[in-house]
């Protein structure tokens, strides 16, 4: 492929960003080299969706993505739709199968599709890939930067690229490094806390029911003011409460621990049920079976386990029998049922998050570029920066975004 351009470009991690990246900039006839810690590239891609892989969303918005300022990322998704990422993906091998919900899988259902075919194309446009390579350090030469790895390695390039992700799953490469480097060139660093995490609860219920599972709506509190309600799975687990409707919640939820707020969540564990027909669904149950005890009553519409708990949390003992339901007492156990409250004291960490919230602040980044406004041929993208999205691939789609952006500047002459 004949060079339009004299740029050597570095590419600092070897993710979703970084990948899109060093194609990117490679077909536009950079000189490129890639840089990944772990002995292979897409370490998280590969891990990501259960091994699926939710790689984008055809229903792409700005009003799906959080930080100090999720308008950044206007500019990019406009510039890096859904419709390019799906012809590009496509022109490298890699066909897409999306589903009703806007969210798109590989069509082979398997990350390794996404890895292979992106790895693969990577290498065959020139990028030279270099593995088990940690950068711990990049200084401004003048002209140039200076990469150093903490494997003695130095080496000098037009322009850089930092698309080392976050502090999410360290146990796959995640690390605070694309921070230490941004700030050593004076970039100011948004407090980073985990997303689309489960959380610990305030409470010894959960711990009781650990393996129970249920459909439910889910209402998140903040300081007792209502902030966003979905609806879900849940799973109680020993250290509190997992599932997709608690991870939909949870950036909002460990954003307000970040900052010490007051942080419950209400469950509504039958939200086809209004509370007036389970009350009185209750109360006719209880005297046509009213030799059932209280927790065998309630088993026809929770688990067994959920049920004995609920009914200890509502002070009635679950052997109670069904017949000495009073009305008082239906109307406790429809509240629970209903609006099941638990305080949260914590999330699982940054281990079990699949993302990470804060991180290199946009404000000092240009949106239309990815370049720094702090220092001339720096550029960022990915989950570095301070931009999270909700579940269903818009974390991925923006990284996608960010690196071609960041690419296609990088490499103009």
């Amino acid at each position: 492929m004949q060079n339009k351009t004299p740029y050597t470009i570095a590419i600092i991690g070897g993710g979703a960003a970084g990948l899109m990246a060093s194609i990117t900039a490679a077909k536009e006839g950079a000189s490129v080299h890639l840089y990944e810690q772990n002995r292979a590239p897409a370490k998280k891609i590969l891990a990501s969706g259960n091994g699926r892989c939710n790689i984008s969303n055809a229903r792409l918005s700005t009003v799906d993505y959080f930080g100090e300022k999720p308008e950044f990322t206007d500019f990019c998704l406009k510039n890096f739709t859904f419709d390019q990422l799906q012809k590009f993906c496509k022109s490298i091998g890699l066909f897409l199968n999306v589903l009703e919900d806007g969210r798109a899988y590989p069509l082979s259902n398997e990350a390794k599709s996404v890895a292979l075919s992106f790895e693969s194309y990577a290498k065959s446009c020139g990028v030279q890939l270099f593995t088990e390579q940690t950068i711990t350090r990049v200084e401004k030469k003048e002209a140039t930067f200076c990469l150093h790895s903490a494997q003695n390695v130095s080496k000098e390039y037009d322009r850089v690229l930092i698309a080392t992700g976050s502090e999410a799953a360290p146990q796959l490469g995640g690390s605070a490094q694309g921070y230490v480097i941004a700030e050593s060139f004076g970039h100011s660093i948004v407090p980073t806390y985990p997303a689309l995490v489960q959380l610990h609860l305030d409470s010894s219920i959960h711990e009781k029911i650990s393996g129970a599972k249920q459909e439910a709506e889910v209402t998140l509190y903040l300081n007792g003011k209502k902030e966003q309600a979905v609806k879900g799975d849940i799973l109680f687990t020993k250290y509190g409460i997992s599932g997709f409707a608690i991870l939909d919640i949870s950036q909002k939820a460990s954003e307000a621990l970040l900052s010490c707020q007051r942080v419950t969540i209400g469950l509504d564990l039958l939200p086809l049920y209004d509370r007036q027909a389970l009350s009185t669904q209750l109360l006719s149950l209880s005297q046509s079976l009213g030799t059932y005890p209280m927790a065998t009553l309630l088993s026809g519409l929770l688990s067994i386990k959920i049920a004995n708990a609920l009914l200890e949390d509502a002070k009635i003992a679950p052997q109670t029998l069904a017949k000495e339901l009073s009305i008082k007492m239906a109307k406790q156990i429809v509240s629970k049922i209903k609006d099941w409250r638990f305080e949260v004291k914590d999330t699982h960490g940054f281990k079990h998050a699949e993302v990470s919230g804060g991180g290199v602040s946009t404000a000092e980044v240009n949106e239309k570029t990815m370049e720094s406004l702090k220092c001339k041929g720096l550029y960022f993208a990915g989950e570095v920066l301070d931009i999270v999205g909700r579940r269903g691939g818009y974390n991925f789609h923006f990284a996608w975004a960010s690196g071609y952006l960041a690419a296609k500047e990088m490499s103009r002459a």
